[in-house]
């Protein structure tokens, strides 16, 4: 394929490129993934109003997330695993999304450590924070994620329990990862993937083993984990990490009007409209769908934010247009960098912002700054 001309093209090359088990974790929901899907068809059922003859010189797309100067309302969402798509895969899309002018968010269950992607770059990434039983642990990430100057903290608040996803056991996906014969057949039709793999020594979750107590390597990884994930999390968790912390404090996972407001009253800088990327509680609402209750709940008193489905910068601009002040993208830029590792990362951005700028000026808009309902046809939304 030798022209990329939307995300579509990038999610066809990786499905080539990438081992199947790792690209069916990264491309696939709970149970029926019916919220998967509604993630981003939802977003077809939105109209925009197209407008004629206005002004559209000089066109910016810049703005601000929590205070943090953007290029455009975009940032990289934290993925677990993100460097099994690609060799050193964090790495690589924290120096496109720096390139870029836009945030880098590190997942907890990164391949590359919080200290690999603060060697890598210069610009203060985001840090994704799960909590766990071990709080020792926790205060230790949050230590690390001070001494590498992180931006803000994205504290998921969705992953208590973990929803079942039917490919991951079928694939045998765990850490380690089970070594199957269909999976190693599968893994050696994939020679530039392995020759990338056989080329780093970054093949562990980075941020944990040698990190956490009782975990020295991966063997023991998987025990740890499955025990850690804390079902007592309450709002008194969120108010001692967001003490602890002391920086920007984003609270991911919100899907209620009424978790909204009390993500509110425990100080956050800002709450993400996400379900997981549909990879949780199957059968709840769209991202899409859940965003404009939550925008007309909290109205000016919380910064927010959406993820789950953007497909496109048309996508973006109508979670702007209901109410977002900025966007995460996942699955595209996993899409670009399973294709064509820090290119095609860099390419996904180029192809959103492309997007969002032409649609933006479609609308008859100059300034992203100006996005409101108003660019939305009545009754589509």
């Amino acid at each position: 394929m030798t022209i990329i001309t939307c995300i579509e093209d990038l999610r066809r090359l990786a499905q080539r490129r990438v081992p199947r088990m790792f690209y069916d974790y990264a491309d696939s929901g709970s149970w029926t993934e019916s919220t998967y899907r509604a993630n981003a068809s939802d977003f077809q059922t939105i109209k925009l109003r197209q407008r004629v003859a206005v002004n559209l010189e000089n066109r910016s797309l810049a703005s601000s997330m929590v205070g943090q100067p953007v290029a455009m309302p975009v940032a990289l969402a934290p993925t677990g695993l993100t460097g099994m798509q690609h060799a050193d895969g964090e790495i690589l899309a924290a120096r496109a999304a720096e390139k870029f002018g836009i945030p880098f968010t590190l997942s907890t269950m990164s391949i590359c450590s919080i200290e690999d992607i603060a060697a890598h770059t210069t610009a203060p990434f985001w840090f994704q924070l799960y909590v766990m039983k071990d709080r020792e642990f926790i205060n230790r990430l949050i230590d690390r994620a001070k001494a590498a100057r992180c931006g803000a903290l994205v504290l998921t608040l969705d992953l208590q329990v973990l929803g079942q996803r039917h490919k991951d056991l079928r694939n045998g996906l765990s850490a380690p990862p089970r070594l199957t014969i269909p999976n190693l057949i599968n893994m050696a039709s994939k020679p530039r993937w392995c020759l990338g793999m056989l080329g780093t020594r970054r093949r562990g979750f980075g941020n944990i083993v040698g990190h956490a107590s009782s975990v020295s390597d991966m063997s023991s990884l998987s025990a740890w984990t499955n025990q850690q994930f804390d079902l007592s999390l309450s709002w008194r968790d969120v108010e001692w990490i967001k003490q602890r912390w002391g920086g920007k404090l984003i609270i991911k996972g919100i899907m209620d009007a009424e978790d909204a407001r009390l993500a509110v009253a425990s100080g956050a800088d800002a709450l993400i409209v996400s379900n997981h990327g549909g990879r949780q509680l199957d059968g709840a609402q769209s991202s899409i769908g859940a965003l404009p209750a939550i925008v007309d709940a909290v109205g000016t008193q919380i910064e927010v934010h959406m993820d789950g489905g953007i497909r496109s910068g048309q996508d973006v601009i109508k979670a702007l247009a209901l109410g977002a002040k900025g966007v995460y993208i996942g699955r595209p830029f996993l899409y670009g960098l399973g294709a064509m590792g820090e290119q095609g990362v860099s390419k996904c951005l180029d192809i959103i912002r492309n997007e969002l700028d032409l649609t933006m000026a479609f609308c008859g808009l100059r300034d992203v700054a100006d996005v409101d309902r108003k660019i939305l046809l009545p009754g589509t939304y």
